[in-house]
């Protein structure tokens, strides 16, 4: 009876897993096999398969727990989901820098302290030279914004409007109407034609907007979002006085220990000096990335209701350097491009020529937001931009994929603390020894 029963329990749960078969056999088959793997009282569990239901074959094979299949990190598997090991990962890379930040305060105690800041920009206010280079520029846009009106020099302002000038008579406001629409998606928004921009309004909006490229109706979001402009005011706070934190208790000790490295040429301890200082300054550099394209500019974009959010693309995936310059700072990128890049293939340079000017450019500019403020000239801002060219051809020549990636990588976290080290060398040596020679 208690073989029956249980052939027959045995019976309804397969039956009811799986329909019974078309043919020949029917139930009493169905049921004849069951009663050969159920009187035997001893016989094994049925196997599972990948989905967890029972094997339903016959005899011998439902002993089978084998087949054919590569291990997992073997590349024919095609296994890919490694999120652990990623986990793991992060774990080991938040305990050894935690290990580091635990040495830091008991070698040196906390250091920071932001009325330091603050006493520093007020002790001199005479030595901002930002802020009259902003209350000056005003000067430079008004006179660029007279002479575009009388003549019916900002680049981007003046190129726009010169593209106007060209093309009026060949597009009517109708045309540039419905063009406006299909732009914004359908969204009911007043277009603007030359010369109708030339307004005081208009021009300041292109000086505040989050973009360098200006256009005639820039894209506009529909209203101001109050919860994101917090989530952003707050994120701007935050990460400025992490990074101040930063650079006072990480920073400033590690630099000041590298003087006498460099002093003696000691080579090792410069080596030393230089990955100690590759962590915590590519983490305030990821940092400041963060505060300032998507905290700071996604703030300003949100006040003006400026509807191009697309301040950077992925570039921490890219595979060469050139990728990384195209992709990480998308308002400079696109200025280059329209302003720069293009017009010098529409006077018949080649691509090359193009984008080794561009760099040229961009290392000028390096080099003269690191000199101003030091009041030294020493190029090596310059010499790391112009590096990025033969560099580029190494990394797309000799390195694909995530090879390429971790190239990328190394050149941000170690090439910046080099160029950080050059600078304040000189710059001790030029103030600090000579100051002290002097006395």
């Amino acid at each position: 009876m208690g073989d029956r029963g249980s052939a027959g329990g045995s019976r309804r749960r397969r039956t009811g897993s799986r329909p019974l078969s078309q043919g020949g056999g029917g139930p009493a088959a169905a049921e004849e096999e069951v009663r050969d793997v159920g009187a035997g009282g001893d016989a094994p569990a049925p196997d599972k398969d990948k989905d967890g239901d029972a094997d339903v074959g016959s005899g011998h094979w439902n002993l089978r727990c084998h087949r054919l299949q590569d291990s997992l990190f073997s590349s024919d598997s095609g296994f890919s989901n490694y999120r652990g090991i990623l986990n793991w990962c992060v774990v080991m890379l938040i305990l050894s820098n935690a290990r580091l930040f635990l040495e830091n305060l008991i070698k040196y105690g906390i250091l920071v302290d932001p009325i330091q800041v603050v006493s520093l920009f007020l002790k001199n206010p005479y030595s901002w030279p930002a802020l009259c280079l902003v209350i000056v520029a005003n000067v430079f846009a008004v006179a660029a914004f007279q002479v575009e009106k009388r003549l019916a020099v900002l680049f981007s302002y003046r190129d726009v409007n010169l593209w106007c000038r060209e093309h009026r008579a060949a597009r009517a406001k109708a045309k540039a109407a419905s063009a406006g629409k299909k732009a914004n998606g359908g969204a009911a928004q007043r277009t603007v034609s030359y010369p109708d921009n030339l307004t005081y309004r208009d021009l300041y909006y292109f000086l505040f907007a989050p973009t360098l490229c200006y256009e005639l109706n820039f894209p506009r979001s529909p209203r101001i979002r109050k919860r994101f402009l917090l989530r952003r005011l707050f994120e701007m706070l935050f990460f400025i006085q992490l990074q101040v934190g930063l650079i006072q208790q990480w920073m400033v000790p590690t630099i000041q220990n590298s003087m006498k490295p460099f002093k003696d040429m000691d080579y090792s301890r410069i080596i030393e000096r230089l990955l100690k200082l590759a962590v915590p300054n590519h983490l305030i550099w990821l940092i400041f990335f963060y505060w300032l394209f998507h905290s700071c500019l996604n703030a300003v974009a949100e006040l003006m209701q400026f509807g191009d959010r697309e301040f950077y693309r992925d570039w921490w995936n890219s595979e060469s350097v050139t990728y990384f310059w195209q992709n990480w700072n998308i308002p400079v990128h696109k200025w280059c491009i329209r302003h720069f890049y293009k017009p010098m293939l529409r006077r018949g340079s080649s691509k090359w020529v193009a984008r080794t000017g561009v760099f040229l450019a961009s290392a000028f500019f390096h080099e003269y937001l690191v000199s101003i403020p030091l009041r030294m000239f020493r190029l090596w801002a310059f010499t790391g931009m112009m590096a990025q060219i033969p560099l580029a051809w190494i990394v797309s020549r000799f390195f694909r994929g995530n090879y390429g990636n971790a190239a990328v990588w190394l050149t941000l976290i170690i090439g910046q603390p080099v160029a950080v080290l050059m600078y304040v060398h000189d710059y001790y040596v030029l103030n600090h020894e000579a100051t002290t020679a002097g006395a």
